[in-house]
């Protein structure tokens, strides 16, 4: 049903026809980790839940951290396999943009267990909650699931159990979309890039397991970054523009592909350090106060910290390295 605000007739006609709220619990956040359960809100063009669906997922190997999911091994030993749900699991998918909370991460934990099974998945859009909720200035203290939750009135019941964060999310997400319909803001599809290619390499060690999956070594195509051809022009004064030269670090979850949103900064003229020094410029980061090392050090050296979402738009205006080109510099 749709609100007073917003009719049949006023809906966006490019707006998706239906959507998939998804949301996996996962051994970990590496490349060679796995998924342990899985589960999938249907929801209708203007939100409404059609169904949902959750299965646990057999990962070949040690759950992880039980602390935070909660499966344990004899909890995960008799359920299936990825390869055994992977049909229901695209059926559930096909035809829909896949909806889910940093949206990046669940996509691509679907998209490696996929190409491990040697099958693609049917996915071709997604929508970062983060993302949207951006796009709709909501006055949220962080970018936490909690937060969006409770902004609604969502109340939740098991915290990163995969079937009740999908449900918050669906629930959290159909005012949301309401909202941006009523509103004209544009969803921040992003496409969903299937992996296709697999390549032998070690994984890491486990106790008691021997992985006989094919691990990805690069999630894209790797590629050497030109050198930044200007010089640093220090550090980044809040407030102020960026400017070309400036040394960029990123840390924790982005909205963005994280490369995508490096790439954007490089075609500006910046350079992205991966790590942090007494020579960074900045640091771009949604949670400035985890404990990463990148944030640590950051906080010892004074480094400016800002969010991805102020960094994007620095970005559309920086400033040039002392108003000459690369070319003035040989």
């Amino acid at each position: 049903m749709l609100d007073d605000h917003t009719t049949a007739a006023t809906w966006p006609t490019a707006y998706p026809q239906g959507y998939a709220v998804v949301d996996v619990e996962t051994t970990g956040l590496a490349r060679d980790d796995r998924i342990v359960s899985a589960a999938v809100y249907r929801l209708d063009a203007r939100g409404e839940v059609e169904d949902h669906w959750y299965t646990l997922v057999n990962p070949e190997r040690d759950p992880g951290p039980v602390w935070i999911h909660g499966l344990t091994s004899d909890v995960l030993e008799g359920a299936p396999l990825f390869p055994e749900i992977a049909a229901e699991f695209a059926e559930r998918l096909e035809g829909r943009v896949l909806v889910a909370h940093n949206a990046i991460f669940d996509w691509s934990m679907i998209a490696r267990e996929y190409a491990r099974a040697g099958r693609t998945a049917p996915t071709r859009q997604r929508l970062c909650t983060i993302a949207l909720s951006k796009e709709l200035a909501l006055p949220l203290p962080n970018h936490k699931l909690e937060s969006l939750a409770a902004h609604f009135g969502v109340v939740q019941q098991r915290a990163h159990h995969a079937l009740d964060d999908a449900r918050v999310l669906a629930e959290a997400f159909r005012p949301s979309l309401l909202t941006a319909a009523r509103t004209g803001v544009r969803l921040p599809l992003l496409e969903c890039l299937p992996l296709t290619e697999w390549s032998d390499a070690p994984a890491r060690p486990r106790v008691g397991y021997q992985p006989s999956y094919r691990q990805q070594t690069s999630w894209r195509p790797s590629r050497k970054r030109p050198t930044c051809p200007y010089p640093n022009p220090g550090r980044y004064e809040p407030g102020g523009p960026l400017t070309q030269g400036m040394r960029v670090a990123f840390s924790g979850d982005t909205s963005v592909d994280r490369e995508l949103l490096e790439d954007r900064a490089v075609e500006a003229g910046l350079h992205v350090a991966t790590s942090v020094s007494r020579l960074t410029s900045l640091l771009v980061t949604n949670d400035p106060r985890s404990t990463t090392s990148k944030n640590v050090k950051a906080a010892a050296y004074g480094t400016p910290v800002i969010d991805e979402a102020a960094f994007t738009q620095l970005l559309r205006d920086v400033a040039p390295a002392s108003g000459k080109s690369p070319s003035d510099r040989a």
